[in-house]
């Protein structure tokens, strides 16, 4: 389905957004572990209910389709549940995303996992096995999801898990969202330096019930719509948390720099744009990579230069996002250089109107393009990508003045 957006303008807005789709992952994991444990506020994205389907299921067969984030953190669960034999898929792009670095990991632990098709990568057979060793050794800038798959699981393992990080660390705020999990269930861990601890649970995990936060990727679109919106335009949105356990909260002090001002109530944020003036924008988003596309855009539609580093995940993402922004901001007139691990957008002054915008199957081009429209019409390639994280958006940006029209 494509979609055309014809200039538009919102209005003063209240917006609800489903729960993290970060922690969601994570706490069906430690739910599967630990069926003790409730949820409420699940995110109902596409990838948190294939997560949720494949954990409950009993078929030998587990297909994830593009749900990068279950591939993983199912890898890690089903590795380590004992006799269970499994045999783990994905869409074509999965199979081309690399696995490697868990699958070593969880083999020098003890695991019994093998490549059906191609060295490294999916799909996998695996058949469960109890730990018998706790300690890997890890590159630091690998994926944290990686990382967090291994951390997980260990919360049932008798042994725990003591991870060695060699070099930078990437993506701290996530690692530290799933230690702070861990630790609301009774599960204790130590970050000391480069090296993690799982400590063996010695206690039974209680009965418990967690609520999940609002997703913050989801709401840096409307940080870019409130940026590129009138001034005195006000957004509100809910359930946030000014203390988040999210990496992507960070927008909140970025959108600073673009004239949006954030403030804190109970569980909401509003988004006020209060300015139009504007500096040049460096960024290190080590920490945070899924913003880089809705800040890429914010910042070509704006007409500032913005320079990013700390990209390297965004290569084995949904698409090689480093690309794809290039190729796509490139199509409405922008100037773009990117190596593996950087993008500098060049200022730019006129943007190319009714330019189609090519998704490549990545819920986040769709979404970080469509506050274009407030300027300029632009259309949306396979624009219900978007059921992958926030099956909402498109209602939703429609309930606060885009005009949408179904192509």
């Amino acid at each position: 389905m494509e979609l055309t957006i014809q200039p538009s303008k919102v209005s003063n807005s209240t917006v609800v957004i489903t729960g993290s789709k970060s922690e969601s992952n994570r706490l069906l994991l430690l739910q599967a572990l630990f069926p003790q444990l409730e949820i409420q506020n699940l995110s109902n994205s596409d990838d948190s209910q294939l997560m949720q389907k494949a954990l409950n299921q009993s078929s030998n067969l587990v297909d994830i389709h593009h749900a990068g984030t279950a591939m993983r953190f199912l890898t890690a669960y089903f590795a380590s549940k004992p006799n269970n034999e499994v045999t783990l898929t994905g869409s074509k792009r999965m199979k081309e995303r690399p696995i490697k670095i868990l699958v070593d990991a969880l083999k020098s632990l003890g695991c019994d996992i093998s490549y059906i098709e191609n060295e490294g990568f999916p799909p996998l057979k695996i058949t469960g096995k109890k730990w018998t060793n706790n300690k890997v050794v890890l590159k630091a800038n690998v994926s944290s999801q990686y990382i967090s798959a291994l951390l997980l699981t260990a919360a049932k393992s008798e042994k725990g898990l003591t991870l060695v990080l060699e070099g930078e660390i990437t993506s701290v705020p996530y690692i530290k969202m799933t230690l702070n999990l861990l630790e609301q269930i009774g599960v204790d861990s130590s970050f000391e330096g480069n090296q993690i601890k799982v400590i063996p649970n010695v206690n039974s995990i209680a009965d418990k019930t967690l609520v999940v936060e609002s997703d913050w990727s989801s709401a840096s679109y409307y940080f870019s719509i409130v940026a590129l919106s009138e001034l005195g335009t006000e957004i509100t949105l809910s359930s946030y948390k000014e203390d988040s356990l999210q990496g992507d909260c960070i927008l909140a002090k970025i959108y600073e720099q673009f004239g949006v001002s954030t403030v804190f109530k109970s569980n909401t944020i509003t988004l006020k744009k209060v300015s139009e003036s504007y500096q040049p924008v460096k960024l290190d988003l080590i920490n945070a990579p899924d913003i880089a596309q809705t800040i890429a855009v914010t910042a070509l539609v704006l007409g500032v230069e913005c320079h990013m580093v700390g990209l390297h995940t965004l290569k084995i993402k949904e698409t090689d996002r480093l690309v794809a922004l290039k190729t796509e901001i490139e199509k409405l007139g922008g100037e773009v250089q990117i190596d593996n691990k950087s993008l500098l957008l060049k200022p730019h002054a006129v943007l190319k109107s009714n330019i189609s915008i090519a998704t490549y199957n990545d819920h986040r081009m769709a979404m970080a393009f469509a506050p274009i429209a407030l300027k300029v019409p632009v259309t949306i390639e396979d624009a219900m990508v978007v059921s992958k994280s926030y099956p909402t958006f498109w209602e939703d940006l429609k309930a606060i003045g885009f005009k949408l029209t179904i192509i």
